[in-house]
């Protein structure tokens, strides 16, 4: 006998199992809410990207105009 016939013996096995097991599909019921943190995650990622480009053009630019003797 399964344990979950056990721990619920007025229950059949199988009615107890599938209420247990059963899950719901959150991103199904909410798309527009998936849809909503998607393109907040991209306009993230691209800000962040952004700034990063800027940091390595200054970096860049600095490293550039350093002095060098060549003699």
């Amino acid at each position: 006998m399964a344990v979950i016939g056990l721990v619920y013996p007025a229950i059949p096995a199988t009615t107890t199992r599938r209420s247990i097991i059963k899950r719901g599909n959150w991103a199904d019921k909410n798309r527009g809410v998936v849809l909503v943190f998607c393109i907040v995650f991209l306009v993230v990622v691209g800000i962040m990207a952004l700034f990063g480009y800027r940091k390595f053009l200054k970096r860049k630019a600095e490293k550039e105009s350093y002095e060098t003797s060549s003699a």
